[in-house]
């Protein structure tokens, strides 16, 4: 198994465990402390697990070889887990806001949380703000988009965990001192929350559908890929180059120009090179398409 797998499978691993502990905790703490806010944060936490389950699956089908029906292999997987993750967020964020609502339309002023469930909620945004960093790292370092987006999905927690610490804590101080308005900032924070965990959920579905609709990355993104390709010898000019990513890795498409009255087997000795070149420079790029067009 390859370094960078093995970093992911750990690391979604260690996501899967906190996050069943924090649920547990945030759930318990809910009930306990009578806080609208810190069982919406448990719902999330909860569908962490699912979205870090998915995440594992994915890495493991996205790391398959090409194949014959693949050419171009399995790395969309990652991009398609994401898209997963990303409706699991906006779907808890839907659920999480009528809750919250539904308090908000009762009669009478709710009860203010227990003085637990500020602690349980510090505890929480430590945590997680842990988890966003050691996975954001891997996931830039590894270039899994996956892992990228379970690292956000960690990190929306921990800002919906800081709205409801801050919705928790007014609805205490409201009641300490019988100030009635302030006892409804406990589901407002549940409202706040998911708005975020929405928000968080609906921007890594556009980037993923983007990968999966075949956009091609920009021209500052491939600059560094130009550069290489016009350090080959016998390479008179750059076309078009089409590079598009898949998952944790790029394919690139590329059309060059080269003198039109050398012999079709030197023509493509420059084309073998320009791919040995690319793949050898650049270890993000996992596969090159070269088109040689007479150079006038």
């Amino acid at each position: 198994m390859r370094e960078s797998i093995r970093q992911v499978y750990i690391a979604t691993w260690v996501g899967i465990i906190v996050n069943g502990l924090l649920t547990v905790l945030k759930a318990t703490g809910g009930i306990i402390s009578g806080s609208k806010a810190l069982i919406a944060d448990a719902l999330h936490s909860a569908s962490d697990i699912v979205g870090s389950i998915v995440i594992l699956f994915a890495v493991r089908i996205a790391n398959k070889p090409p194949d014959k029906e693949h050419p171009y292999g399995h790395g969309k997987a990652e991009n398609i887990a994401s898209i997963i993750v990303a409706l699991l967020l906006i779907v808890v964020g839907i659920e999480i806001s009528i809750s919250s609502f539904k308090v908000l339309m009762e009669g009478s002023p709710p009860t203010a949380p227990g003085k637990i469930a500020l602690i349980i909620i510090a505890v929480s945004i430590l945590i997680k703000e842990a988890l966003f960093h050691y996975k954001h790292y891997l996931g830039k370092k590894y270039n899994s988009t996956a892992l990228i987006s379970e690292a956000w999905h960690h990190r929306s927690d921990s800002l919906s965990s800081l709205a409801a610490l801050i919705g928790i804590g007014a609805a205490i101080v409201g009641e300490a001192l019988n100030v009635s308005i302030l006892l409804y900032a406990d589901p407002v924070a549940g409202i706040i929350v998911s708005f975020i965990v929405i928000k968080v959920g609906y921007d890594l579905a556009k980037e993923s559908s983007e990968v999966m609709l075949e956009k091609v990355l920009g021209k500052e993104d491939t600059k560094g890929f130009t550069y290489t390709v016009l350090k080959v010898p016998g390479v008179e000019r750059i076309d078009e180059i089409l590079a598009r990513t898949h998952g944790s890795y790029v394919i690139v498409d590329i059309k060059l120009s080269v003198d039109p009255y050398i012999t079709v087997e030197k023509g493509h000795d420059i084309a073998v090179d320009v791919r040995n070149t690319l793949l050898e420079t650049h270890h993000e790029i996992e596969d090159v398409l070269v088109h040689i067009n007479p150079y006038h």
